[in-house]
């Protein structure tokens, strides 16, 4: 026991050492080595454990079923494989680092309909573990922009780009052409500015279980507006009940009043929700019009739910379910401990 022990972190540099040479030659990777890995390194982190900061290491498995071999993201292995740096302290605080089952739907949606994200410029509020980060990169979206308010959650998230093979850029000014890199904002959203926001510009929103507190949603939906509106000049934090809000009944049953019912699986059915684009797309704000903002959440209280709405509807935004009519392939079908079926998918734009 103690020679295991002794040459763990040799066997640990060995497995890293094997699985990148055979992941640079487009070889296949054995699950058995991925899990020995993710072993190793969670345990040589027991000093962990004990200051409370537990981690484990997760690899999600993402197979692509018979048929998915024209899909752009679909590896010839049809297998994608994101080894996860996670927390075991979901229950004290750490949700950020721990991976919620809006992100593993989003993150479906994105290697689904890869088409709708790659070359378009993509920032995600509250990206946790950065699962949906590694998803929109491997679909070679033009821009990844992640952000969290956590600064613990960021370092993380940072971890988990590495063991994608993925390098981090945390300032917004420098402009790269690596495929590979993804910036990294810490962004809290009460205290975000107009200034910050402006230089995102990004074409699409994205968001997993970001609207569970009611208290946060006012600065979540400020930033929406700003970057889904850009012709309005949205009040900085501090300056009142800016959004007039009247909390009217939205929803009843879980599904927006009034959202599209389409057939599943016809990713051409998401045009019809993207605003027209003009040939004029600059603002005074210097942003891009015809935005669009992808929120996946399970919806836990219904009052919660219908205040986003009408912050939103106040913020002169409009929401859509896409649930059905956006439905992505099963690409975790041995996750058991998943449940996509309580996932909502929302699209949302200017009125």
């Amino acid at each position: 026991m103690q020679a295991g022990k002794l040459h763990a972190p040799y066997l640990k540099k060995f497995l890293k050492k094997l699985i990148s040479e055979v992941e640079l030659n487009h070889g296949d990777v054995l699950d058995e080595l991925y899990e020995l890995y993710a072993h190793f390194m969670a345990s040589l982190k027991d000093s962990d454990f004990e200051k409370g900061n537990a981690r484990v290491f997760k690899c999600i498995s993402f197979l692509f079923p018979d048929g998915c071999s024209k899909l752009s993201s679909c590896p010839k292995s049809r297998k994608l494989m994101a080894p996860l740096q996670c927390s075991l302290n979901m229950l004290e605080g750490d949700t950020g680092c721990s991976v919620w089952p809006s992100s593993l739907f989003l993150s479906e949606c994105i290697l689904s309909f890869p088409e709708l994200f790659s070359n378009k410029s993509c920032f995600e509020v509250g990206s946790g573990v950065g699962l949906v980060g590694i998803c929109l990169a491997h679909v070679k979206a033009s821009k990844v922009i992640l952000s969290d308010g956590d600064l613990s959650t960021l370092a993380n998230m940072k971890v988990n780009l590495g063991l994608n093979h993925f390098s981090v850029e945390t300032d917004m000014s420098e402009t790269t052409e690596d495929p590979n890199m993804v910036k990294c904002l810490h962004m809290p959203w009460e205290s975000v500015s107009e200034s910050e926001l402006q230089n995102l510009k990004p074409d699409i929103i994205l968001g997993a279980d970001v609207i569970y507190d009611p208290v946060c949603l006012p600065h979540l939906v400020r930033i929406l507006a700003f970057l889904l509106n850009p012709k309005k000049l949205y009040p900085e934090k501090g300056s009142g009940n800016h959004l007039g809000l009247s909390l009217e009944s939205k929803c009843t049953d879980g599904k927006v009043n009034g959202t599209h019912q389409g057939s599943a699986g016809n990713g051409d059915k998401f045009q019809a929700f993207l605003p027209k684009r003009t040939e004029n797309s600059a603002t005074n704000a210097g942003l891009k019009k015809g935005s669009m903002a992808f929120i996946a959440t399970v919806i836990r209280k219904i009052e919660t739910f219908n205040k986003f709405c009408a912050l939103l509807d106040s913020a002169n935004l409009t929401i859509k379910d896409l649930t059905d009519s956006l439905r992505p392939f099963n690409l975790l079908p041995h996750m058991h401990s998943y449940d996509r079926t309580g996932v909502r998918l929302f699209a949302i734009s200017c009125k």
